[in-house]
């Protein structure tokens, strides 16, 4: 059913938690896997006295992209599923609106990404790229939580 699953990863342990349940179903569906890992150029800060140049920063982000891109890669290959990678810079621009037009330029059937869940204020102060990509994504959204913050429906006692 889904040939074509898009895996944002972001570091988070809930982005590795997607990257499992994207990687179980590529193989049980015989899938392909793209891992995508956005760098958003407009978050490096300096000060006119800091030593370091804005481009040296900005490599700096994209070699630890592709680290974790390279990580994600493994963690499918010992799933039994090969992946591929895309680094994709914005600059200021919401990661999901990056993850959005990758699944349309990719022709993605299924997006997989891990979401902390966040409830009442620190969602609204954070906002919710998972919630976004939700809303904008043509294709089906698959959102993979950790089991602590899940909720079950069941009340404790």
């Amino acid at each position: 059913m889904y040939k074509r699953i898009l895996v944002p990863l972001d570091g988070s342990a809930t982005s590795k938690l997607g990257l499992a349940e994207a990687a179980r179903l590529a193989k049980s569906h015989g899938s392909r896997l793209r891992l995508l890992h956005v760098v958003d150029e407009l978050v490096l800060v300096t000060s006119p006295e800091a030593p370091v140049e804005i481009g040296d920063l900005i490599e700096v982000l994209k070699e630890d992209g592709r680290k974790l891109l390279d990580e994600g890669e493994a963690i499918a290959r010992k799933h039994g599923v090969k992946a591929e990678n895309s680094l994709v810079e914005t600059f200021g621009g919401r990661a999901a609106d990056a993850i959005v037009a990758e699944a349309k330029k990719w022709r993605a059937d299924l997006i997989v990404l891990g979401t902390h869940g966040r409830r009442g204020m620190k969602r609204l102060v954070m906002g919710s790229d998972a919630e976004e990509v939700v809303r904008s994504a043509a294709s089906p959204v698959l959102l993979v939580r950790t089991g602590s913050g899940a909720r079950t429906g069941r009340r404790r006692r």
